[in-house]
Protein backbone atom coordinates (compact mmCIF):
# COMPACT_ATOMS: atom_id res chain seq x y z
CA UNK A 1 0.00 0.00 0.00
CA UNK A 2 1.54 3.42 -0.79
CA UNK A 3 2.60 6.00 1.81
CA UNK A 4 0.17 8.50 0.84
CA UNK A 5 -3.32 8.66 -1.24
CA UNK A 6 -3.04 8.48 -4.90
CA UNK A 7 -3.98 11.69 -6.02
CA UNK A 8 -6.72 11.44 -8.25
CA UNK A 9 -8.51 14.73 -9.98
CA UNK A 10 -12.23 14.83 -8.16
CA UNK A 11 -14.62 16.44 -10.74
CA UNK A 12 -18.32 16.21 -11.00
CA UNK A 13 -19.73 13.67 -12.59
CA UNK A 14 -20.93 14.47 -16.81
CA UNK A 15 -24.25 12.59 -18.00
CA UNK A 16 -21.22 10.26 -20.05
CA UNK A 17 -20.01 8.92 -17.12
CA UNK A 18 -23.20 7.21 -15.75
CA UNK A 19 -22.65 3.98 -17.72
CA UNK A 20 -19.26 3.58 -15.57
CA UNK A 21 -20.72 4.79 -12.52
CA UNK A 22 -23.10 2.11 -12.67
CA UNK A 23 -20.28 -0.53 -13.59
CA UNK A 24 -18.43 0.49 -10.68
CA UNK A 25 -21.63 0.29 -8.27
CA UNK A 26 -22.80 -2.97 -9.84
CA UNK A 27 -18.77 -4.48 -8.94
CA UNK A 28 -19.37 -6.02 -5.42
CA UNK A 29 -21.54 -8.80 -4.51
CA UNK A 30 -24.33 -6.34 -2.62
CA UNK A 31 -24.25 -4.09 -5.91
CA UNK A 32 -24.43 -6.74 -7.97
CA UNK A 33 -27.94 -7.87 -6.31
CA UNK A 34 -28.73 -4.31 -6.95
CA UNK A 35 -27.54 -3.02 -9.67
CA UNK A 36 -28.50 -3.25 -13.93
CA UNK A 37 -24.99 -2.64 -15.71
CA UNK A 38 -26.45 -3.77 -18.97
CA UNK A 39 -27.09 -1.66 -22.45
CA UNK A 40 -28.78 -0.05 -22.73
CA UNK A 41 -28.87 1.59 -19.26
CA UNK A 42 -32.13 1.39 -17.53
CA UNK A 43 -34.05 4.80 -17.78
CA UNK A 44 -34.03 5.17 -13.74
CA UNK A 45 -30.20 5.70 -14.06
CA UNK A 46 -30.71 8.49 -16.57
CA UNK A 47 -33.65 10.07 -14.90
CA UNK A 48 -31.54 9.78 -11.44
CA UNK A 49 -28.70 11.35 -12.77
CA UNK A 50 -30.89 14.70 -14.14
CA UNK A 51 -32.69 14.85 -10.92
CA UNK A 52 -29.03 14.70 -8.89
CA UNK A 53 -27.89 17.50 -11.49
CA UNK A 54 -30.64 19.63 -11.17
CA UNK A 55 -30.45 19.97 -7.24
CA UNK A 56 -27.96 22.26 -5.83
CA UNK A 57 -27.45 20.35 -2.68
CA UNK A 58 -26.11 17.18 -4.64
CA UNK A 59 -22.75 16.64 -6.05
CA UNK A 60 -22.03 13.39 -8.02
CA UNK A 61 -18.26 13.42 -8.36
CA UNK A 62 -15.99 11.09 -9.90
CA UNK A 63 -12.15 10.38 -9.44
CA UNK A 64 -10.43 10.88 -12.83
CA UNK A 65 -6.71 8.97 -13.13
CA UNK A 66 -4.29 9.13 -16.12
CA UNK A 67 -7.88 10.02 -18.21
CA UNK A 68 -9.60 7.03 -16.18
CA UNK A 69 -12.77 7.36 -14.34
CA UNK A 70 -11.49 4.97 -11.14
CA UNK A 71 -13.87 6.23 -8.12
CA UNK A 72 -17.65 8.22 -7.65
CA UNK A 73 -19.07 9.20 -4.48
CA UNK A 74 -22.49 11.36 -4.06
CA UNK A 75 -22.50 13.89 -1.42
CA UNK A 76 -25.52 15.87 -0.43
CA UNK A 77 -25.64 19.15 1.31
CA UNK A 78 -28.73 18.56 4.02
CA UNK A 79 -29.91 21.99 5.85
CA UNK A 80 -31.58 21.35 9.11
CA UNK A 81 -32.96 23.22 12.19
CA UNK A 82 -31.33 20.56 14.69
CA UNK A 83 -27.66 22.01 16.03
CA UNK A 84 -29.00 25.72 15.85
CA UNK A 85 -29.73 25.32 12.05
CA UNK A 86 -26.15 23.41 11.23
CA UNK A 87 -25.67 22.40 7.64
CA UNK A 88 -24.33 18.58 7.37
CA UNK A 89 -23.50 16.77 4.53
CA UNK A 90 -23.96 13.20 3.56
CA UNK A 91 -21.79 10.79 1.69
CA UNK A 92 -23.22 7.98 -0.33
CA UNK A 93 -22.54 5.52 -3.30
CA UNK A 94 -18.78 5.37 -2.47
CA UNK A 95 -16.97 3.05 -4.86
CA UNK A 96 -13.82 2.68 -6.22
CA UNK A 97 -12.70 0.52 -9.28
CA UNK A 98 -12.09 -2.93 -8.25
CA UNK A 99 -8.43 -3.07 -10.21
CA UNK A 100 -7.54 0.21 -8.12
CA UNK A 101 -8.36 -1.16 -4.65
CA UNK A 102 -6.11 -0.65 -2.04
CA UNK A 103 -4.48 2.39 -3.96
CA UNK A 104 -5.91 4.63 -1.78
CA UNK A 105 -8.11 6.29 -3.76
CA UNK A 106 -11.04 6.02 -1.67
CA UNK A 107 -9.08 7.56 1.00
CA UNK A 108 -8.27 10.81 -1.21
CA UNK A 109 -11.87 10.67 -2.09
CA UNK A 110 -13.45 11.37 1.20
CA UNK A 111 -10.97 14.04 2.01
CA UNK A 112 -12.02 15.36 -0.90
CA UNK A 113 -15.48 15.23 0.77
CA UNK A 114 -14.48 16.61 3.65
CA UNK A 115 -13.34 19.25 2.44
CA UNK A 116 -15.92 20.37 0.04
CA UNK A 117 -18.24 20.14 3.01
CA UNK A 118 -16.04 22.31 5.26
CA UNK A 119 -15.98 24.45 1.78
CA UNK A 120 -19.94 24.51 1.35
CA UNK A 121 -20.33 25.65 5.60
CA UNK A 122 -21.35 22.19 6.81
CA UNK A 123 -21.33 21.46 10.60
CA UNK A 124 -20.94 17.84 10.08
CA UNK A 125 -20.57 15.21 7.61
CA UNK A 126 -22.17 11.63 8.16
CA UNK A 127 -22.49 8.29 6.04
CA UNK A 128 -24.09 5.02 6.24
CA UNK A 129 -22.82 1.46 5.30
CA UNK A 130 -24.15 -1.92 4.91
CA UNK A 131 -23.18 -4.10 7.90
CA UNK A 132 -22.60 -6.28 5.54
CA UNK A 133 -19.35 -4.27 4.74
CA UNK A 134 -16.72 -4.58 7.88
CA UNK A 135 -14.03 -3.87 5.10
CA UNK A 136 -15.52 -0.23 4.77
CA UNK A 137 -16.50 0.23 8.40
CA UNK A 138 -12.84 0.00 8.91
CA UNK A 139 -11.82 2.40 6.59
CA UNK A 140 -14.20 4.70 7.41
CA UNK A 141 -13.14 4.44 11.35
CA UNK A 142 -9.54 4.71 10.44
CA UNK A 143 -10.69 8.34 8.53
CA UNK A 144 -12.47 9.69 12.04
CA UNK A 145 -16.15 8.55 11.37
CA UNK A 146 -17.72 7.11 14.44
CA UNK A 147 -20.31 4.57 14.86
CA UNK A 148 -22.25 7.10 16.94
CA UNK A 149 -26.07 6.45 15.76
CA UNK A 150 -27.25 3.51 14.93
CA UNK A 151 -29.10 3.67 11.13
CA UNK A 152 -32.56 2.18 10.08
CA UNK A 153 -34.40 1.72 6.38
CA UNK A 154 -37.20 0.80 4.95
CA UNK A 155 -38.27 -0.33 2.04
CA UNK A 156 -40.83 1.35 0.09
Amino acid sequence: MPDQPVVARMRRATRQDVPRIVEMLADDPLGARREQFVDPLPQAYWAAYDAIEADSNQYLAVAELDGAVVGVLQLTFVPGLTRLGMWRAMIEGVRVDSSRRGARIGEAMVTWAIEEARRRGCGLIQLTTDKQRPDAHRFYARLGFEATHEGMKRSL
